[in-house]
């Protein structure tokens, strides 16, 4: 089997050749190719085991990346100055590898990227609600993993990973393998998840979640007794789980 990564800034990781989507890879992610078919490659994700199909032309020769995105989205310019044309966008998360630094430039194979966007790769953040925080109002997206569109699964994900805390990509594998079960009565705090069938989201504060949902089409923050009440009103049953990490 061989190593390749994600070239393009979102990639759609697809059920089948010419499927529907499951999740999304970023630029930089690296990836293992299982299986290749009439330009279409089947791969497992590194950084959490997803399998799925992509076109095989989004993938191209592994890389040293050196730094990860830690911006929301930024974009890569011709030359290493705000008024040049941008040439394509990355989301938060995106991995690079930077040939050099010019005038406050990462300079890249994309183009030029604000130094204040990327951190080295070996950077890890503290706080996993505060990245999530990044998203607020990024479209609801079924499948999505990037600040162009995500979904609740991937807004916990992006956020966990960008702490260095290893996380699945679907919410019912994230409730089975994240955090532990916190006991029945106890208060949430901040960083807690909850969890529902085929539903996740942060607790932001005591009465606060923050999480990716169809009922406002985006990344929101949501009283939490307004979202449990809405969420059993609507036929998706109530909480299944309360975990920490």
């Amino acid at each position: 089997m061989t190593q390749a990564r994600i070239i393009r800034p979102v990639v759609d990781l697809l059920r089948q050749p010419d499927g529907l989507r499951d999740r999304q890879l970023l630029f930089g992610d690296s990836v293992t190719i299982e299986e290749e078919l009439d330009g279409w490659s089947k791969i497992k994700a590194s950084k959490d085991g997803y399998e799925g199909w992509l076109p095989t032309d989004r993938l191209g020769p592994i890389e040293p990346q050196t730094h990860w995105i830690i911006a929301g989205s930024t974009h890569a310019y011709e030359k290493p100055d705000i008024k040049s044309r941008d040439l394509t966008s990355l989301s938060f998360g995106s991995r690079i590898r930077v040939l050099s630094e010019e005038d406050r430039f990462m300079e890249t194979a994309l183009g030029f990227i604000p130094a204040v966007h990327a951190v080295p790769a070996y950077s890890q953040l503290a706080d996993p609600v505060a990245a999530a925080e990044l998203f607020l109002g990024t479209p609801y997206l079924w499948g999505g993993n990037s600040r162009f569109g995500l979904d609740c699964s991937g807004l916990v994900q992006a956020a966990l990973l960008a702490c260095g805390i290893p996380c699945p990509g679907d919410s019912g594998d994230q409730e089975r393998e994240v955090g532990e079960l916190v006991p029945a009565g106890e208060p949430a705090r901040r960083g807690d998840l909850l969890f529902w069938k085929g539903h996740v989201a942060w607790v932001a504060a005591g009465n606060l979640l923050l999480h990716a949902n169809a009922y406002h089409m985006a990344v929101a923050l949501e009283p939490m007794d307004q979202a449990i009440a809405r969420i059993a009103a609507q036929g998706d049953g109530p909480v299944t789980a309360h975990k920490r990490l």
